[in-house]
């Protein structure tokens, strides 16, 4: 019997943000129909989507509906209960499985999980009461980093610490549940890798990207990464790795500290799509999307090369505050790209779109984005 699920079929998504609207633009190119379920309505995915769904992902009835008119499932942000990837699971299959989605939404089964795989991870100790944390700075040492284990993004739910009182109030602060204490990098990057692996086991991995954060969210994504061979291989063999011990079918980025010794740290990783990889849709043969439609389908996988130096810069709700940007004056800007995720509300910090520079070199290409951001908010009067 094929595995495959050819064009004309219908995927469902759990999840209904910018990953799932990009992801659906790229599968209905290729000819498949997409339903999405997710409690809100009128969303970035199900503005382009076939069927929006609106129910609680607990609705555990109306996910058992969905699964059933679809072919085949996956998601777009990894907060979907287990339980509901689980009664999905029993009409369709779930790519990546409900077991990568349980791993990967608790930070100290993450982080466990890959330590005991024997791959390179931020060292850490659990923490999930007061009596722990003499063994966990012990342990880590300090200054650290506290980080609840569940549910954190974008720097949400964690605190640097410097000292017991700091790392007490900090987890006081959490509502006193489970969380892991870190050891502080103090890192020359961060790196990503996001990886593919399909049905028959074929895995293919983009280059490294460097991203660099501002409070805590990413803000520009650069690639190639300027790093030497050495690191970026050894980059692709750990994600390579996780991959295969995960068994994941489908799109997941792993994300590293590069240290100033130049060792790989894992510090996290995403079961789906990323926003380091949003830059492949405009640089490179087919896009993160793409390979995660690919994966999931049956498909093989399409070359991950890439043909022009990019970057990629998030447009956040911030860039609303003192009135409309200028859209025109940003895509006036040679090799400029714009993409916007049909978000009605701006606010500060909340991801509306991003725009992708393509440029001769990765320096010409991070000027030009950073130029054309810039764009946005310049009044004719500036």
């Amino acid at each position: 019997m094929s595995i495959i699920i050819p064009p004309g079929s219908v995927i469902g998504v759990l999840g209904s943000g910018q990953l799932g609207r990009m992801f659906t633009i790229a599968a209905r190119r290729l000819g498949y129909r997409v339903h999405v379920l997710s409690p809100d309505d009128d969303t970035p995915t199900g503005q382009v989507a076939d069927v929006e769904i609106q129910a609680d992902y607990q609705d555990l009835d109306a996910v058992t509906q969905f699964a059933r008119t679809v072919n085949v499932i996956t998601f777009e942000f990894e907060n979907v209960p287990v339980a509901t990837a689980q009664v999905a699971a029993r009409y369709a299959p779930v790519r990546p499985a409900g077991q990568v989605l349980h791993t990967t939404q608790n930070r100290l089964r993450e982080k466990t999980f890959l330590r005991d795989a024997g791959l390179p991870v931020t060292p850490f100790a659990p923490l999930r009461s007061l009596a722990d944390l003499d063994g966990a700075i012990a342990a880590v040492g300090l200054p650290a980093v506290l980080k609840t284990a569940s549910w954190g993004y974008d720097g949400k739910g964690q605190s640097r610490v410097a000292s017991r009182e700091e790392a007490s109030q900090a987890w006081q602060s959490l509502g006193g549940g489970e969380a892991v204490l870190e050891r502080w990098i103090d890192f020359d990057s961060e790196l990503s890798v996001v990886a593919v692996r399909g049905l028959t086991g074929q895995l293919t991995c983009f280059d490294p990207i460097t991203n660099i954060h501002r409070h805590h969210i990413l803000d520009v994504s650069l690639a190639p990464a300027s790093v030497s061979a050495q690191v970026a291989a050894a980059a692709t063999e750990i994600a390579r790795a996780v991959m295969t011990h995960m068994d994941v079918v489908g799109v997941l980025c792993v994300e590293f500290f590069l240290t100033n010794d130049g060792d790989l740290l894992i510090n996290e990783l995403a079961p789906r799509p990323h926003n380091s990889g949003h830059l492949t849709i405009d640089a490179h043969v087919a896009c993160q999307f793409e390979q995660q439609v690919r994966a999931v389908c049956g498909l093989p996988l399409a070359s991950t090369e890439q043909l022009r130096p990019a970057a990629m810069a998030n447009l956040l709700g911030d860039l609303w505050e003192d009135g409309p940007p200028q859209w025109h004056q940003a895509c006036a800007l040679p090799e400029v790209r714009l993409h916007l995720y049909g978000k009605r509300e701006p606010r500060p910090g909340r991801k509306m779109g991003h725009v992708t520079a393509l440029a001769g070199s990765t320096a010409a290409a991070a000027a030009r984005v950073l130029e054309a951001r810039r764009q946005l908010t310049r009044r004719t009067s500036d």
